[in-house]
């Protein structure tokens, strides 16, 4: 086993908490650059606002690329993981709340 494989072994809800807590802290490094980024086309974006726009845009990408990670098919499933479902949506309201047009 891998040292890849083995941070990859404990899960939370069946979710990998490397990939999960990897993405969140690599979008938040990220976040001052992007949000710099979309101010050249006058559009704010808050910081935070990235972050809690982590795992929408993760499942959009992954959707589109066509990579079905076991988040995308719980997300996708129309007769099971409401939970997710709120999650997701939650965060994707908490994401778009903070954009300003400048």
């Amino acid at each position: 086993m891998t040292t890849l494989e083995f941070l990859r072994s404990f899960h939370f809800f069946g979710y990998a908490i490397f990939d999960l807590s990897l993405s969140f802290i690599g979008v938040y490094l990220l976040s001052g650059s992007l949000s710099k980024l979309f101010l050249k086309i006058n559009i704010e974006i808050p910081k935070m606002n990235w972050v809690y726009l982590t795992l929408p845009i993760g499942i959009l990408v992954h959707v589109l690329v066509g990579t079905y990670t076991p988040m995308v098919k719980d997300f996708l499933d129309m007769n099971s993981h409401y939970i997710l479902k709120i999650i997701i949506i939650g965060f994707l309201i908490l994401g778009i709340r903070g954009i300003r047009r400048k």
